[in-house]
């Protein structure tokens, strides 16, 4: 249930963004981040993707480190053109700040698999299988030395032979793995945006269709409905505000005319005398 409501707000969560903040999202960006929602919750959460595709993670992962950037490199972006504020960045400063935005949008997400796991026993961070450990509470002396076990084929908990192969790695790699591809998806978006900020203008550009901008008037279609809807009804005011005068000046006129018309029909009634000599 809760994967579901997460899932519906997250798909509506685009068309939130441009209505509420009159931002104009690429479609390109817009069909991504649903394929990417889709993708994540859908077919990775409800459908088991990542137990049947042991890739789909670093795959997903990869794609997050990039859209964070994206998202990261568009806020600065706009407050760079913005004519409110008063703030500008260089093309590299630009670029250093969505990398570090994407990597903290990463490692935010791994603090929540780590609570979630934690706190109500789910396994976000997905577990791996290895064949060798080395670690210090394997040393008898207490001094600090790590000693390593190697070619670890079968690992017995209470008496029960766990059946995996090797040692259970409890989300460890998975959790450092999803850092590390997060880390290219952040470093390849922001290099991309670099030359795009550093070149904008001269010449046309894949990241142009990654980037939000501000809508313009003629594309701020909410914006423009509401405003023709205000015109429509002051029109419809306007106009029967005028027939009311034109009924007015009607119904003036046609009392006017009553009036001349009784007078005349008095003067018609009125009796006629005749002088006799």
């Amino acid at each position: 249930m809760f994967l579901c409501i997460l899932t519906l707000l997250l798909l509506l969560a685009p068309a939130f963004i441009q209505v509420q903040f009159r931002i104009e999202l690429p479609s390109v960006l817009e069909v991504i981040v649903l394929v990417f929602v889709f993708s994540a919750e859908i077919l990775g959460e409800i459908s088991s993707f990542y137990e049947i595709f042991p890739f789909w993670d670093t795959v997903l992962h990869t794609m997050n480190g990039f859209l964070a950037a994206a998202i990261g490199f568009s806020l600065v972006d706009l407050l760079n053109r913005s004519d409110r504020v008063k703030f500008e960045l260089s093309p590299l400063y630009l670029a250093i700040v969505s990398f570090c935005f994407s990597m903290t949008i990463g490692v935010i997400w791994e603090f929540f698999e780590f609570g979630m796991d934690q706190l109500f026993g789910f396994d976000m961070q997905k577990d791996a299988i290895v064949h060798s450990i080395s670690s210090v509470m394997l040393d008898p002396t207490h001094t600090n030395h790590a000693i390593r076990i190697n070619d670890i084929t079968q690992v017995t908990v209470n008496g029960q032979d766990l059946g995996l192969g090797g040692y259970l790695d409890i989300g460890l790699i998975d959790t450092m793995e999803d850092l590390v591809v997060n880390f290219i998806g952040a470093v390849v978006f922001s290099v991309f945006g670099f030359l795009y900020v550093k070149n904008r203008g001269k010449k046309d550009s894949i990241i142009s269709r990654f980037v939000p901008r501000r809508k313009s008037a003629d594309r701020d279609y909410l914006r423009l409905v509401i405003d023709g809807g205000s015109a429509a009804d002051a029109k419809a005011k306007a106009g029967g505000a005028n027939a009311d005068d034109s009924a007015n000046a009607s119904a003036a006129g046609t009392d006017s005319a009553d009036a001349a018309g009784a007078k005349a029909g008095n003067a018609d009634a009125a009796p006629t005398v005749i002088a006799k000599p």
